[in-house]
């Protein structure tokens, strides 16, 4: 199966590397810069572009990984072709391709994908959804590849993962770079929250992330947060523990 990549980063070049590693055949990527589009192409033997209109038309995938923001101007200037064109993001819909070709698909990885870091894709869960019975078909047989955790999923559904995926990385990551503020402070590496962070992560694979909720914001203890409130300089981040303290002892 012969595949063009457009777009290089992060999940392009997860995706793209797994695929080669399972012999699929990458022929190109295209990316606004020759050099992020070369140092993909090197290590899947593809050619690298950045002239849009130079995409061959007789691939079998088109696979877009790019920004939300600039995938429609992307759609509207690749050739004409018969393959079958999948976008890989949380939460744009399918139908964003029904304006220029018949036979499309998405493929979403729900996974957090930093270039230099290894994936264990097998555990990854991959969200499908396509066009048609043919597309679909396509679709499953990459994706199973892949992963052994394949599920179909509407637009309207897989937006609500991605939801829970700002949430459950992004949001959790900014706490961690705001844990890391702290512990300057008092001198101290961000090494010294990894036992604390780690044990947080285990819990929930066997508790409910309610049932594991612990700290002062479950009990409201107003003394305790107060005077976190008073430590806090940046009253963005004070209004931040502020309104996450109300919010876990209103759900709990």
């Amino acid at each position: 199966m012969k595949i063009v990549f457009i777009g290089a980063g992060n999940v392009a070049t997860h995706l793209a590397k797994e695929l080669y590693k399972k012999s699929f055949d990458i022929i190109q990527v295209y990316s606004r810069t020759l050099e992020s589009a070369s140092y993909l192409a090197k290590e899947v033997n593809a050619v690298a572009i950045n002239d849009i209109s130079a995409i061959i038309d007789d691939a079998d995938l088109y696979i877009f990984s790019v920004k939300d923001s600039v995938l429609e101007d992307i759609l509207s200037q690749l050739p004409t072709n018969k393959g079958i064109w999948v976008h890989t993001a949380g939460s744009l819909p399918l139908d964003i391709f029904a304006k220029y070709t018949s036979k499309y698909a998405v493929l979403y990885p729900f996974q957090t994908f930093s270039k230099h870091r290894e994936i264990v894709w097998q555990n990854v869960p991959i969200f499908i959804e396509a066009s048609g019975s043919q597309s679909l078909s396509v679709i499953k047989v990459v994706a199973n590849q892949l992963s052994e955790n394949v599920l179909e999923l509407s637009s309207d559904k897989r937006r609500y993962v991605h939801l829970t995926g700002v949430f459950a990385c992004n949001f959790t990551n900014h706490m961690y770079a705001l844990s890391k503020l702290f512990l300057e402070k008092a001198g101290l590496p961000f090494e010294t929250a990894l036992p604390l962070i780690d044990e947080t992560a285990s819990k929930v694979h066997i508790l409910l992330p309610k049932d594991a909720q612990t700290g002062p914001a479950v009990r409201f203890d107003e003394n305790i947060i107060n005077k976190h409130l008073e430590m806090i300089e940046d009253e963005k981040i004070k209004e931040l523990y502020r309104l996450i303290s109300e919010d876990i002892h209103r759900m709990s």
